[in-house]
């Protein structure tokens, strides 16, 4: 389906790929950020958006010689990583549940971290710039370091899936953990202090922003990189550590080799060229689908996902959804369900049924169908996936 310009009144417009309308806190936090004098062009709002803080989530921000902070968000680099494996799901029979008891041994969720660090770590090219990160973070790199390799929380996590053509995929979802969020945190409060002795005049203080050219632009910028490669390389080892258990059980530990594997961003910034212009574009809930490109949309815990193919939409910045987007607030969903509900909703999928994941019940997000349907022009889908295990965080 094609976009939709918002009836707002705002210096750039605000095109919508929803298929609902915004609520007032919705529009709002569209008009603030369309509102901006650096916003390029226009801000585009992709099918699964919603509240968010500054900005919303789902929302696409190109911007001329600025960048906001809070936009890009806490967890910078979050993103989804999916191979697709090389045989078939009658593989995985009566091996579920072990499947599921062996990730949930091998890789760290929650707020937990490894016990031990692996030498792919501590290999990792990119520690030596650590002691070139914000002062705010010099005390966490041993923290850093254990926790490469972890999940996270929310709704982070970690499934075996099947797609239409019977062939297994392994997923999961994460990001920079705890040293992105305290970067963030260090860099949005910079940007806040500057506002307010400048004394500049925001719509909302989530919005403060850094001016490129200055040593705040350039400190954030190099930080928001090496985040992002951070959350990239931790996919990049848990996923390691999946294969070995998943081959452990379908192969006898036989190594395979992926028929393709997609690993993509959808909290992050870069420098991108959009209508002939340099540009910083912040994708807050949104992934990159420039032609060619691979992205991964993830459904709830117990709807279908999606591998897509970007088809280069210029107006949406050549962008598409993360996910199916939260329909209600992780409160209001443990107030409407029961874990009645939860086990209903999350029927055929090897899964903690625990009153603590409540508010990760499939109710509580947009179906994943509709929003599909909405971004037609935006992406073809590769393969469709159901989950046959989930792990959360």
């Amino acid at each position: 389906m094609p976009y939709e310009k918002l009836e707002i009144s705002t210096p750039k417009p605000v095109l919508s790929w929803a298929n609902h309308a915004l609520g007032a806190k919705e529009t709002n936090m569209a008009k603030n950020v369309a509102s901006l004098p650096f916003v390029f062009k226009h801000v585009a709002l992709m099918p699964d958006v919603h509240l968010g803080k500054g900005a919303l989530v789902g929302s696409v921000i190109a911007t001329k010689e600025a960048i906001i902070p809070a936009a890009v968000g806490v967890d910078i680099g979050c993103g989804v990583i999916a191979i697709k494996m090389p045989f078939n799901a009658n593989k995985l029979e009566g091996k579920l549940k072990q499947i599921r008891l062996d990730i949930e041994a091998a890789i760290p969720v929650g707020f937990a971290e490894n016990k031990e660090v692996e030498r792919t770590v501590t290999n990792w090219q990119e520690w030596r710039e650590f002691k070139e990160l914000h002062q705010g973070v010099q005390h966490q790199e041993s923290k850093a370091l254990k926790q490469m390799g972890s999940l996270g929380g929310g709704n982070h996590f970690i499934e075996v899936c099947v797609d239409t053509e019977d062939f297994v995929w392994l997923m999961l979802h994460s990001g920079s953990r705890g040293i992105g969020n305290l970067l963030a945190q260090q860099h949005i409060s910079t940007a806040k202090d500057l506002a307010r002795l400048a004394e500049i005049s925001l719509p909302d203080q989530d919005l403060a922003y850094f001016v490129a050219g200055t040593p705040e632009f350039a400190a954030y910028w190099h930080d928001l990189q090496w985040a992002q490669n951070y959350a990239r390389f931790n996919r990049d080892v848990m996923m390691n550590r999946f294969k070995h258990i998943v081959e452990k059980h379908v192969a006898g530990g036989k190594p395979t080799k992926p028929l393709l594997k997609v690993n993509c961003h959808h909290n992050y910034a870069e420098k991108e060229v959009h209508f002939g212009e340099d540009v910083y574009v912040t994708r807050k809930g949104a992934v990159r689908a420039n032609i060619q490109d691979y992205g991964i949309i993830p459904g709830s815990m117990g709807a279908k996902s999606f591998i897509v193919k970007g088809k280069g939409n210029v107006e949406s910045y050549c962008s598409c959804s993360h996910g199916a987007g939260r329909l209600m607030s992780r409160t209001q969903a443990k107030n409407v369900f029961t874990l009645d509900d939860f086990v209903r909703q999350t029927e055929g999928v090897e899964c903690r049924k625990d009153a603590e994941f409540l508010d990760e019940i499939p109710g509580a997000y947009k179906p994943i169908e509709e929003v599909m349907n909405q971004q037609s022009d935006l992406v073809e889908v590769v393969a469709t996936l159901k989950q046959v295990v989930c792990v959360k965080g």
